[in-house]
């Protein structure tokens, strides 16, 4: 196989286990356990016997190469740190937010913002970065990318609840107008 075929299978790999960890147990017949974790065996089988053969190599391989670091493993369990559009409570702590994280969002979607702030849409929390790089590639996954800056201090002493989680994505329910700053407002 060649690397591009291999890296090709990695990125196929990575995207059923989103669907599936973060979306969609139930297509292939698996039911996340509490904190949104899986059997690695179980979901292995799952896997197989819908048609989509992995290893563990191969599964080992997609959690510790993925940029994004979106699963996580612990024992003989794997679950997704992140982004799931299901009822899964991922037990992360309360966390302390740095004064400012940021938004990557496209131009379409800002005068919604405006009006009603950052919800968390498909999701259960608003995802934001800790430095405008990362929102900026966040952002661009869906065109041409407009960073917004979250007063996270000014929401973390007003009463709103942060979590991070493993992978660095700070989480919050909800990100009203008022804690936005939009390009060229000051």
């Amino acid at each position: 196989m060649t690397e591009g075929n291999d890296e090709r299978r990695t990125v196929k790999v990575s995207k059923y286990l989103s669907k599936h960890l973060r979306h969609q147990p139930e297509r292939i017949g698996i039911t996340l356990e509490e904190g949104g974790w899986v059997e690695i065996e179980a979901l292995l089988a799952a896997m197989a016997s819908h048609g989509f053969r992995v290893t563990r190599a191969e599964l080992d391989h997609v959690v510790a190469t993925n940029d994004k670091k979106r699963f996580a493993i612990e024992g003989s369990r794997i679950r997704a740190s992140q982004g799931h559009s299901i009822e899964v409570e991922l037990g992360l702590p309360e966390a302390t937010p740095p004064a400012y994280l940021y938004h990557g969002t496209v131009a379409r979607g800002l005068d919604a913002i405006r009006a009603e702030g950052l919800r968390p849409m498909t999701r259960h929390d608003v995802h934001l970065s800790a430095d405008r790089e990362t929102a900026t590639r966040v952002g661009g996954r869906r065109g041409r990318p407009v960073v917004l800056s979250v007063d996270a201090g000014a929401m973390h002493r007003d009463g709103h609840v942060f979590h991070v989680s493993a992978n660095g994505v700070w989480l919050t329910k909800a990100v009203p107008p008022q804690y936005l700053r939009f390009p060229g407002s000051h």
